[in-house]
């Protein structure tokens, strides 16, 4: 029987990494809250959106991203289970894993590198050159 309206698989794998972090399902406290943005009638009267909180680590998450309660329910948790993760295992997390991944895109190349990328493009080009059609010459 599927409780938050994904594949089995997906809903075993959320079970499996709250248990591996000794969340329980008992520690949170949940609460139904209308949804906001495009719905139209459904978001009107249905309360869609899932307010979680981890009780123990005071964590807590507000999810209105679907419109389906069950799967803002799955989403709630998902995200609840990355931010107590980020706050355990810190360095090791896949959100800081994420963040570092691209701080090291942004930064600057050294010297060394960017003459090294400025010597390739210039030796590209002049490949290129070469390729040129001559003037005043067909074959």
């Amino acid at each position: 029987m599927d409780i938050f309206g994904v594949s089995h698989k997906k809903e075993n794998a959320l079970k499996d990494r709250m248990v591996r972090l000794g969340i329980r399902e008992a520690d949170l406290e949940e609460h139904f809250i209308r949804s906001r943005g495009p719905g139209g009638q459904n978001v009107n009267k249905v309360s869609t959106g899932v307010y979680l909180k981890h009780a123990p680590s005071a964590v807590d998450v507000k999810v209105y991203s679907e419109r389906s309660q069950a799967l803002n329910r799955y989403a709630a948790r998902k995200i609840l289970v990355g931010k107590i993760e980020a706050k355990i295992l810190g360095r090791q997390s896949e959100e800081r894993k994420r963040v570092e991944k691209i701080r090291r895109q942004k930064r600057k190349r050294s010297k060394r590198a960017k003459a090294k990328m400025l010597d390739n493009k210039r030796i590209h080009s002049q490949k290129k050159t070469l390729r040129k059609k001559v003037e005043g010459f067909d074959v």
